[in-house]
């Protein structure tokens, strides 16, 4: 063999031919074996035809005419069932031309035109004559005749089949010698050279080239080993390229780690994610020479990730809460530079963890063609354990202020509950015992009135001072404002007796803790008139993030305000104007065009902490 494709290939061919060939005399001893399985059977069966034949003739001359003639009929019958027996069928070629074929057409002629009939016109019992002992005879010679073709051709087929086999196991071991052959020329000796190669490359010895010609696999690691002996007088070069790569590297690491640590104290003290940690990204940006850098939060509220931060963006994020800071805003040129998706950038995502708590998502991009060092990729592991821990002690402090709010409003609450409260139902008495006072003469009329007066601002002190027992008992005691929110829904639901619409999209810790209590009570008593004083029967309820404002409103269908102004004696609405003016914003009461109240809430959330740099030029 003298081919030069690749060992596998050549060592495929040879596998190949060696499956072939068996395939091949597999399937040929398997036709053979076929064509002449019965045949033994065939011929048992027709070396009993003579033997039938001489039986009937016999037979026909020695048993009673009487008794036995069905019989004799019955061994005729028997007798040509076995002419035609399936397996003496199955023996003889299909082909019209074939001498076996018209040598057993001739003992069927022979025994149904002579032998037969002879046989039925012959009288039982009575002497053979001798016509009909000559054509006893001449048809157990065609039948002689026809079981040596069917031994003939048993036996052919039988020598074929060893010929079939001596050829391939010939050519088996042809194949074999041929590939130690070839094995010896294209892999031993090419295997001594390489052995000495590596054997003078152990010495110190680079002079020694192998110069195998040829494309296999051999002949590639010998051009290998050629090369490597070439290429190790550079080593000593590209090791110190190396020293100097992980030096830089080093240095980096090394001012990551400061900025981080730098970062770290305002990231935990400000309390605010996005002024705290979009300086410290931006830095590393720099120094790692990657970006942007998004975080996403994980919210149980939210089907996916929410996007809480980002390093760069050309429009402002919807979930900004302070339209004076630009920090993460660049120019639409600064932002088309970058290494995204559409710009041949690539993207890593980073958990962002606790034990047991998935808390969001790092997603950091960076140039294709440059990679992320392995270095890189610890730094920001260790920049997401950071994150990590902000994430939770802010979570942590803003349980803690709701917390430390419920028990402030329940200690007012109480206070109010023991000294106010009870101070106006004991005037509530006094004035109830002046009423049975039967007081007659002139100042009848006046003190009737300064009764009333008193009865009045006394129920109406004792109306809002029911309200802020109710609204300073209020404890937000879920998660979040939007669970809060929807067990409102809920409660006011059972209430109205069908369910309540509702709509929420605010960004996770858009509100501090008061901004929700405050936000939830202005909810709660738009709710509370709408169910009580509308007869409404639809209400839908909507809280939307407008960066920068957020936007509560509770709309009914029910017969509206008379003449748009606020009903008389009630101080809800006022109250929720207070809460409104507390929170920075207002609260509008209007009458729906198409019918019914429109209570609508206003308010820019309060950052915590600015950040007021400039758009990033181009």
């Amino acid at each position: 063999m003298t081919s030069r494709s690749p060992l596998v290939n050549r060592l495929a061919v040879v596998i190949g031919a060696i499956v072939l060939t068996a395939i091949v005399s597999m399937a040929t001893t398997l036709a053979v074996s076929n064509s002449i399985e019965g045949n033994a059977t065939a011929i048992n069966l027709a070396g009993s035809l003579r033997m039938g034949a001489f039986q009937l003739a016999a037979r026909s001359a020695s048993e009673d005419p009487v008794e036995n003639t069905d019989t004799l009929d019955q061994r005729i019958e028997e007798y040509e069932d076995r002419l035609r027996d399936p397996a003496i069928i199955r023996s003889i070629p299909r082909t019209d031309d074939h001498p076996l074929v018209e040598q057993y057409k001739t003992v069927e002629y022979g025994w149904a035109n002579q032998l037969r009939p002879s046989l039925e016109s012959h009288q039982t019992g009575a002497p053979l004559s001798a016509e009909m002992i000559t054509t006893v005879e001449s048809y157990t010679v065609e039948v002689d005749r026809l079981v040596s073709m069917l031994e003939q051709r048993t036996e052919a087929r039988i020598d074929l089949l060893h010929l079939i086999q001596i050829i391939s196991m010939v050519f088996s071991v042809l194949i074999v010698l041929a590939l130690f052959l070839d094995l010896k020329n294209r892999i031993l000796r090419p295997l001594r050279k390489l052995v000495g190669i590596a054997t003078a490359v152990g010495e110190q010895d680079f002079s020694h080239k192998a110069d195998l010609k040829g494309s296999d696999e051999l002949a590639q690691l010998g051009q290998a080993f050629d090369q490597m002996t070439s290429e190790l007088a550079l080593t000593y070069y590209e090791l110190e390229s190396r020293a100097r790569q992980k030096t830089e590297e080093l240095e980096i690491s090394h001012a990551a780690l400061q900025v981080m640590h730098s970062a770290s104290r305002g990231l935990f003290a400000n309390h605010d994610l996005c002024s705290g940690a979009i300086p410290m990204l931006q830095d590393l940006e720099q120094l790692l020479g990657i970006g942007p850098i998004r975080l996403f939060l994980h919210d149980k509220e939210s089907a996916e990730p929410v996007e809480a931060i980002t390093t760069a963006t050309p429009k402002r994020p919807f979930y900004c809460r302070d339209h004076h800071c630009n920090a993460c805003l660049v120019t639409p040129e600064v932002y088309d530079e970058m290494p995204l998706e559409n710009n041949d950038g690539r993207r890593l995502l980073l958990p962002i963890r606790t034990p047991g708590q998935l808390l969001g998502t790092l997603e950091v991009w960076y140039p294709a063609e440059k990679g992320l060092p392995e270095t890189s990729r610890r730094l920001l592991e260790t920049l997401t354990d950071q994150l990590a821990t902000a994430i939770f002690l802010e979570k942590q402090i803003t349980e803690e202020q709701q917390l430390t709010l419920a028990e402030e409003r329940t200690v007012i609450a109480r206070e109010l509950h023991d000294s106010l409260a009870q101070s106006l139902s004991y005037l509530k008495m006094q004035v109830t015992r002046l009423r049975r006072l039967n007081i007659d003469g002139e100042q009848k009329p006046i003190h009737d009135d300064i009764l009333d007066e008193l009865s009045t601002g006394l129920n109406s002190a004792y109306r809002q001072l029911r309200e802020l027992l109710a609204t300073f008992r209020l404890k937000l005691d879920t998660p979040d404002l939007a669970t809060a929110l929807r067990k409102t829904i809920d409660e006011f639901s059972e209430r109205l007796g069908k369910p309540v619409a509702f709509e929420y999209n605010l960004p996770p810790q858009t509100l501090s803790p008061n901004e929700e209590i405050h936000t939830l009570q202005i909810i709660r008593e738009g709710l509370a008139n709408a169910v009580k004083h509308a007869d409404a029967t639809d209400i839908a309820v909507k809280v939307v993030f407008d960066s920068p404002q957020v936007r509560a409103s509770i709309q009914d269908n029910g017969k509206g305000l008379p003449g748009g102004d606020q009903p008389v004696n009630h101080y809800g609405l006022i109250i929720m104007q207070d809460r409104a003016r507390t929170l920075g914003g207002k609260v509008n009461v209007r009458n729906r065009d198409e019918g019914g109240v429109e209570v609508a809430l206003t308010f820019v959330p309060k950052s915590r902490n600015l950040i007021p740099t400039e758009t990033t030029p181009a």
